[in-house]
């Protein structure tokens, strides 16, 4: 039976209600380990069996009651404590756990920690239901075999032995108290009502079966949280860190499910915060629930890494809408916010969740690092529709934001949804790198925010590259891949490589579907909402564009812009074909500063119709950018234009080498047909010229050979049958000649022998014949009654050349 993560709370409420009536608060120690417990609701627990460091503990049952508390009384050269349970029961834990020294807690039954639940640990907290502790010599302290004399060490835990069926893990608490002012303010910190929290650069560990936390917050202030979700039996290594443990699971190993839910959430933040890292099947994010690491020192943040073997998910927001679903870094120091990495099948994120990396000061941001076969951001939260679905790099200050790299095959925004890198300080953005199959931007949602996948200065840092490699690419209903800029710090370059196709079409109430590096004007309430100034000096980045076919449909647009005084950037487009159909654009637009070049290379066809147009034009001051096109057929119809034109500034040149032209004409403005124009209203116009290669029909013929062969050197006298040779003219096909010819020099042949003994000796001699021939003249019958021919007696010319034949050397000799 397949169990979905949205059916894991519902399991686990009925565990726990089926386990809550056997479940009491006591603490019973087993007799095997010496262990020791005093009092009642507040047990003390001594003796047990020490082996160095190490102190072992057995219970047959080990359940803390509501308000109550177990505390380890132990020498001070114990720095280890491993407490297993060996009965069937699970453990409840609603009171406090005390311990000086790293504490494991070992229940292969199950363990619940209830919503007033705290540890006061001194070390790390592992808490596990795997069947034993193994140790470095190969020694197990085991929870299910506790009949066998246990063969203790001294030596420290090398993993945890994980039994077929892991029992589950739950975390209950009330929810966190985090809030926020929008995606791009700091969190605003509250102390969790209810949490477990361990001491500053420690371990808190949790590994079973499935792994619930309904309202839970866990706490390792510049420590560690792990988080394994065990399927079945295996070994979850224990590797030793500065900060306690880091686990590591084994080839193969089957996982559980994660869920963190009604604002769960794991929280490493401190000075040089922590590393976070779950591991499961299907892990899930919802109601408000995060990962949060803000980090206030000079030293990097820890990684937080998510891995699942089938799904992530991460959904929606807090009820009121004040925290999304999050995977959230900060700096505040010079030390680096946390690098996010998630490597699962399928990763979802919905409802105005998030995954995002700042940083506010002078420290660098984190990258964010996906490699998901199957990518999808969608929607925005239904209580705040600016609140989108969002993976985002940021910086507020000098350092730059982080990178994005995404690599898989399938990758899909809509509803809104953006991944992006973005500057509101003198920090650059981070690159957004992604290489997936099928990639498709669609849509906007009703505030009016389109998905898109971009690079974006507010400020006057500069925006750096985005590249997009893939197979399809699909650009629909106002979706947007670009880079814009806002303000002074320049846009950044705009690299799209699609290896089958890419297709731009439609648009939404606010955009059209585009590929664009742009500098842009906002609205004045924009404007003030971002604190900008009325100054636009930005220059826009160039866009590449490499691919089989490109099609724009629909208002599709490829474009490169600038409304201020900075200068557009470059378009340049490599394509087999190039089709524009109902309006779609490729536009290269300048307002003050130098428009952009566009310069097209199509090997098969281009094909502009339905009023489409490919235009660099220069408004106010600027000037035209231009126009090159090299293409074997140009096709231009239904009012379709190539423009380079300018109002006040000069006119950009056109330039275009072609096979033919049909459909559009050079004119000195535009008109109702399909025109060709470079022209200024006030100013210069540009020049159009128009390079029209013919094909020549002869290009392909190869000049044949004149000279002629001098047979003599070329024939051995020694050709006569006795000599065993053979003459054999193949040419280029059909009948050879006739060997009793001269040798022509069409006809190549090649004797390897070495003639030149044959030249000393004998040379080819003229047949000698008693008698001369003549022409026959008439005929007769002769005594045996045969008809002859028969010639006068007039004598034959003397000076005719015999024809030189092997045969006449034959008779010759």
């Amino acid at each position: 039976m397949k169990v979905t993560v949205a059916g894991l709370g519902l399991i686990c409420a009925i565990y726990i209600s089926a386990i809550n009536g056997s479940v009491q608060a006591q603490v019973i120690p087993d007799s095997t380990l010496n262990t020791k417990v005093s009092g009642n609701q507040n047990y003390i627990i001594t003796d047990g069996t020490s082996v160095g460091n190490n102190l072992f503990h057995s219970f047959s049952s080990f359940s803390v009651p509501h308000n109550g508390s177990v505390t380890f009384s132990h020498s001070s050269q114990i720095q280890n404590i491993f407490s297993r349970i060996t009965g069937n029961n699970v453990s409840y834990i609603d009171g406090a756990i005390n311990a000086n020294a790293n504490l494991f807690l070992l229940n292969p039954s199950g363990i619940i920690f209830g919503k007033t639940a705290s540890l006061n640990i001194s070390g790390s907290f592992v808490a596990t239901t795997a069947n034993s502790i193994k140790f470095v010599e190969g020694t197990e302290f085991s929870a299910v075999n506790p009949a066998a004399q246990p063969l203790l060490t001294m030596t420290v835990p090398i993993g945890l032995q994980m039994g077929n069926h892991p029992a589950p893990i739950q975390v209950q608490g009330t929810g966190h108290s985090l809030s926020s002012n929008g995606s791009f303010s700091p969190i605003i910190t509250n102390p969790s009502p209810t949490k477990l929290q361990i001491q500053s650069g420690k371990t808190l560990a949790l590994v079973g079966g499935n792994i619930t936390l309904d309202g839970a917050t866990l706490s390792a202030a510049t420590g560690q949280i792990e988080l394994g979700s065990l399927g079945g039996s295996g070994l979850v290594s224990l590797v030793p860190t500065t900060r306690g443990y880091q686990l590591e699971y084994e080839q193969g190993q089957s996982f559980a499910d994660i869920q963190l839910a009604q604002k769960s959430l794991l929280d490493v933040s401190g000075f040089n915060s922590g590393t976070v890292q779950l591991q499961g099947r299907n892990i899930e994010f919802t109601d408000g629930s995060l990962i949060f690491s803000r980090n206030y020192g000079s030293l990097p943040s820890g990684e937080i890494n998510v891995q699942a073997s089938a799904a992530i998910a991460i959904i929606g927001t807090t009820p009121d809408a004040k925290i999304r679903s999050w995977i959230r870094t900060e700096a505040f120091g010079t030390g680096s916010s946390a690098n996010i990495s998630l490597i699962t099948p399928r990763l979802t994120l919905q409802k105005g969740s998030g995954i995002n990396a700042l940083t506010y000061g002078t420290a660098n941001g984190g990258n964010i690092q996906i490699q998901a076969a199957d990518l999808e951001l969608s929607g925005f939260s239904t209580l705040n529709p600016t609140g989108v679905t969002a993976i985002t790099t940021s910086t507020y200050g000098k350092g730059s934001a982080g990178d994005i790299a995404v690599n898989g095959n399938n990758l899909l925004l809509s509803g809104g949804a953006t991944l992006s890198s973005v500057t509101f300080g003198s920090g650059s953005t981070g690159q957004v790198i992604i290489r997936n199959q099928n990639t498709t931007v669609m849509g906007e949602n009703p505030s009016g925010l389109y998905s898109n996948i971009s690079i974006t200065t507010f400020a006057n840092g500069n925006a750096k590259d985005l590249r997009l490699d893939t197979e399809n690419l699909q650009i629909l209903n106002g979706g947007t891949i670009g880079s814009s800029a806002f303000f002074i710090g320049n846009g950044g370059n705009v690299q799209v490589n699609a290896s089958e196709a890419i297709a731009i079409s439609g648009s939404s109430s606010n955009n059209n579907s585009n590929i664009n590096s742009s500098v842009v004007r906002l609205s004045p309430q924009l404007r003030q909402f971002f604190g900008l100034p009325n100054i636009l000096t930005a220059n826009a980045g160039s866009v590449s564009i490499t691919t089989p076919k490109l099609t724009l449909t629909n208002g599709g647009t490829v474009s490169v812009t600038s409304q201020g005084t900075g200068n557009a950037g470059n378009l340049q487009i490599i394509a087999d074909q190039i089709q524009l159909k109902n309006q779609a654009l490729i536009q290269a637009q300048t307002e003050s500063g130098n428009g952009g070049d566009i310069s097209l290379q199509v090997s098969d066809s281009l094909l502009i119709r339905d009023r489409s147009k490919i235009t660099t034009t220069a408004g106010v001051t600027g000037n035209g950018g231009n126009i090159k096109i090299n293409s074997p057929t140009i096709v231009g119809l239904e009012d379709s234009d190539i423009t380079a034109n300018a109002v006040r500034g000069q006119g950009g040149n056109i330039n275009i080498t072609t096979q033919g032209i049909i459909g559009l004409e050079y004119g000195s403005y535009l008109t109702s047909e399909n025109s060709i124009t470079a022209s200024s209203e006030f100013g210069v116009n540009g020049t159009v010229q128009v390079n029209t290669v013919s094909v020549e029909p002869n290009s392909g013929l190869v000049a044949l050979p004149t000279n002629f062969t001098d047979s003599s050197q070329k024939i051995a006298s020694g050709c006569a049958d006795t000599h065993r040779s053979s003459f054999v003219a193949t040419g280029r096909g059909g009948v050879p000649q006739n060997p009793t010819q001269g040798v022509r020099s069409d006809r190549t042949w090649s004797d390897i022998r070495d003639i030149s003994a044959f030249h000393k000796t004998q040379q080819a001699q003229a047949p000698k014949t008693s008698a001369t021939l003549v022409q026959a003249t008439s005929w007769q019958r002769n005594a045996q009654g045969k008809i002859e021919l028969v010639a006068d007696n007039s004598p034959s010319p003397t000076n005719m050349q015999p024809i030189l034949t092997c045969a006449a050397v034959h008779q010759n000799q």
